[in-house]
């Protein structure tokens, strides 16, 4: 099983390799296998791109929106025709289920190519100040240069939902994918240019810890968007504030899931499956402190018990199987690791824990795991687990479960289940997030904004407003009559 690709970057619109770089292995997740090897960019590598990035953008900038807004939504054809194709790719990349990639990762950022294209030509329409005699207008422009560093849970989507919007608006852009997960993003630098983008306003490089400060660092560099851990984020954002550059950051969460009592039982725990145990548990989005009231937490956990333990774990390839393996063994040991400390700190494990029995080989498989009797001091209840573990937690009265949820650094997600729409929206008025969900969970769509708030991150990715975030205003004083000075 092989899934080289022709070099390990892509600058100016073609393959560019440089061995001189530090090695980078790929590995399939299901099997430990190493399917590709590719090199860390050198400072020659990220020279080239940003220079190439540079140059074209000043083209791109000049193209009409309609005009580049053909080229986005080419592109999401393309990447719908190929979907398969990218699924598998996907799939290869970070073990996830063919069966969740092929309707979740390259049809998002399809999604985002086409929504982008489709809004740009009225979207950064700019407006008329009337002043009496004189008058002022104002117009959206484009930054430059952007650089995106992205994370390994969704490569193919991040790579589009920092692209879509950073093209739309005229910049160009140097994406750096995750070490961990390679490979999608070359893809989508390939279907640009087939799309007839002008090269090099999409570029691909590959970097490892020490890249991603070289380009934030880099003086023609005018805005980074980062999608990581808060710690990830914090150093980002520093050395980006260092040098007054433009900054979005999609960073992690500890989000909570509150289900009242009056709650469809079934759905809350359909939500709170897929807050917690889609793609693995590796979402940053996750609800994975989910707060179920105690009038109904042992028939929640009866059923859920059991929908969980039903989950198909096997090889991602098969369209049967449900749950993949985590995306690296590092990671595996990681939320093990958190496992073990819910356990020693007195947590109830009703299910899960351990690497499942069905399962033989390499991979870097886990079980999905609950636990119940949660206190909001444990570890687990504290820490981003980044993995297949849910945490739930006892409550009774509104107010201090409202109070709970808020009592943490993060605020990315937060979700309500209630027959009571009067209290949802009452609740999730008071909840300290930036994206919240009523009677369902995790249901991004193109069309809406999506980021968080407080250690979580700032700015938004998605819907026009982000837009705002990849351009600046520029504002034009227009003077109808004659200049005149005091003096």
């Amino acid at each position: 099983m092989k899934a080289q690709p022709q070099a390990s970057h892509f600058i100016d619109g073609e393959y560019v390799e440089d061995t001189d770089g530090t090695v980078i292995e790929s590995i399939y997740p299901a099997t430990g296998e190493v399917i590709a090897r590719l090199h860390a960019a050198t400072p020659q590598i990220i020279e080239k791109a940003i220079a190439s990035a540079k140059r074209a953008q000043k083209e791109w900038a000049s193209w009409s929106p309609a005009a580049r807004g053909r080229v986005l939504k080419k592109a999401a054809e393309i990447m719908r025709a190929k979907n398969r194709e990218l699924s598998e790719l996907e799939t290869l990349d970070t073990g996830k289920p063919i069966q969740e990639t092929i309707v979740a990762d390259p049809t998002s950022g399809a999604d985002s190519f086409e929504f982008f294209g489709g809004i740009i030509a009225t979207a950064m329409n700019g407006s008329q100040i009337p002043l009496g005699g004189d008058w002022a207008y104002t117009k959206r422009v484009p930054l430059g240069v952007v650089v995106g560093i992205g994370a390994w849970n969704y490569p193919q989507q991040i790579a589009c939902w920092k692209g879509a919007p950073a093209l739309a608006a005229g910049n160009a852009i140097v994406f750096k994918p995750s070490e961990v997960t390679p490979l999608g993003a070359l893809k989508i630098a390939e279907i640009l240019i087939e799309a007839g983008a002008p090269k090099g306003v999409y570029n691909v490089i590959q970097g490892d810890r020490e890249t991603g400060p070289l380009l934030v660092s880099h003086p023609d560099v005018a805005k980074v968007s980062l999608t990581g851990s808060v710690p990830t984020g914090r150093k980002v954002a520093g050395a980006a504030a260092s040098q007054l550059k433009h900054v979005t950051m999609e960073l992690g969460g500890k989000s909570p899931l509150v289900v009242f009592d009056d709650a469809d039982i079934d759905s809350a725990i359909s939500g709170a499956m897929l807050g917690n145990f889609y793609s693995t548990g590796q979402v940053c989005s996750n609800g994975t402190r989910v707060f179920v009231h105690k009038a109904i937490k042992e028939t929640f956990l009866t059923r859920l018990k059991a929908r969980t333990e039903a989950i198909v774990i096997g090889d991602p390839q098969d369209e049967a199987t449900q749950m993949g393996p985590m995306v690296s063994l590092a990671q595996r040991e990681k939320v093990l690791s958190y496992i073990d400390k819910g356990k020693a700190e007195g947590a109830r494990l009703v299910t899960g824990g351990g690497i499942p029995n069905s399962v033989t080989g390499e991979g870097f498989y886990i079980q999905p795991t609950v636990f119940a009797d949660v206190t909001d001091d444990m570890t687990i209840a504290r820490e981003e687990i980044f993995g297949p573990v849910m945490c739930v937690l006892d409550f009774e009265d509104e107010a201090e479960v409202i109070a709970r949820a808020n009592a943490t650094e993060f605020g990315l997600s937060a979700g309500v289940f209630t027959a009571d729409f009067s209290r949802a929206h009452r609740v999730v008025d008071q909840l300290e997030a930036g994206t919240l969900w009523i009677n369902t969970y995790n249901l991004c769509p193109v069309e809406i904004p999506f980021g968080g708030s407080k250690q979580s991150g700032f700015g938004r990715e998605n819907s026009a407003a982000a837009l705002e975030h990849y351009s600046e205003l520029k504002t034009i004083y227009v003077g109808m009559g004659k200049c005149e000075a005091p003096y």
